[in-house]
């Protein structure tokens, strides 16, 4: 399995706690669209031979771009590459710039999942945080989805954020399940280095729950999407029967993927090795580049066969389901319990692991320490 990624960079205005490669107040929509057909041109001859079954349009915000480009985008993806006919085809969107007209754009197009940035049904959490939308705009956004044909709509929650209760936290789970989502990505706070946010915090301006309340919140939330019949199939990932984001597996499953846009990250198998390579950050050399006829790649590099295990069992113990063991002695010629025998031992030891004939996977518990049980397979 192979899936496609392209990143719009582009937003209104850039959150509090993201430290994505994206740009705020840029109108360059343009000439970016642009540099991406001609990326997709120049990879076109190097991806002969391969199928794409997922595409995500992420940034940034997509549905930042007006009307038209991302049809335009889509099209020319499936003159340079393979799309295969079922493809599950991904665009991010915020609600405050989603519209009728965008989402008639995105279905005719051949989208067939949406994923709305919520992040919090309370305004007062979502102004803390730098997002420009509130509670309403969020359920006009998903009404307007609904109303074009989409039935495939993921919603992002987050935890552990300023002014945050387990009451508001929950509430928005409640919401995103009453507005009828079939998948919910809830993410607790992950507070980087050189977001708006981390200075505030590091000065004392602003106050996040603190670990334990961030572990209540987590565990009332998960617990209330069990009851509201979300699988739980990835540590922050909940679906409806059915509707599993295949793209977001394909990573779990450390398959292969090609990137495209500023900053954009590609694995791929070529020549017999997995080969690692990343775009340039910065906008206008990404456009100069591509601009130039040339691939606007910074950095490549050859995965070693063993970082290449190891990364297939850190990705594959994020899922629920664990490490296929078939699959992964398919890829590499040997079983990851028998590869890392001692690891396992002390896991299951731990409570953190179980094994089957399948697969081997984290407990409940393991998966709250998935870090410490990956110290011992490093």
């Amino acid at each position: 399995m192979a899936g496609l990624y392209i990143h719009i960079p582009f937003c209104k205005r850039k959150c509090r706690y993201c430290d994505f490669v994206s740009f705020a107040s840029h109108d360059d929509f343009f000439p970016y669209t642009a540099a991406l057909i001609t990326e997709m041109r120049l990879h076109s001859p190097l991806m002969s031979g391969r199928t794409f079954e997922t595409v995500f349009i992420g940034g940034g915000t997509p549905s930042l771009l007006p009307e038209g480009l991302i049809g335009r985008i889509l099209s020319e993806a499936r003159s340079c590459f393979t799309i295969a006919p079922d493809a599950e085809i991904t665009i991010e969107c915020n609600p405050e710039s989603l519209t009728s007209p965008k989402l008639s754009d995105y279905a005719s197009a051949g989208v067939n999942r949406i994923s709305i940035g919520m992040q919090s049904a309370d305004d007062r959490v979502l102004e803390a945080i730098g997002r420009i939308h509130n509670k309403e705009n969020f359920i006009e956004a998903f009404k307007l989805a609904l109303g074009a044909g989409f039935t495939n709509i993921n919603v992002d929650v987050m935890h552990g954020l300023p002014l945050q209760t387990v009451d508001s936290y929950l509430d928005s789970i409640r919401l995103a399940s009453d507005l009828g989502a079939a998948h919910i990505s809830s993410y607790a706070l992950i507070l980087e280095e050189g977001t708006q946010l981390y200075e505030d915090v590091s000065s004392g301006r602003v106050t996040l729950p603190d670990d334990d309340e961030t572990a209540d919140m987590e565990d009332a939330g998960f617990r209330l999407l069990k009851d509201l019949d979300y699988e739980r199939y990835e540590i922050s990932n909940f679906a409806k029967p059915g509707f599993r984001c295949r793209h977001n597996l394909n990573y779990w499953n450390n398959g292969d993927y090609l990137g495209l846009g500023v900053n954009a990250h590609s694995a791929l198998h070529a020549n017999g090795k997995w080969v690692r390579f990343s775009d340039k950050t910065s906008l206008s050399e990404y456009i100069s580049d591509t601009a130039n006829g040339r691939l606007p790649i910074a950095e490549t590099e050859d995965v070693p066969l063993k970082e290449e295990m190891f990364e297939s069992v850190m990705l594959g113990l994020r899922k629920i389901d664990g490490v296929d063991r078939a699959a992964f002695e398919k890829r590499f010629g040997v079983d990851p319990v028998l590869q890392y025998a001692q690891a396992v031992n002390q896991a299951i030891l731990n409570g953190n692991m179980t094994v089957t004939d399948e697969a081997m996977l984290l407990t409940e518990k393991g998966l709250d320490f998935q870090n410490e049980v990956l110290i011992d397979f490093m």
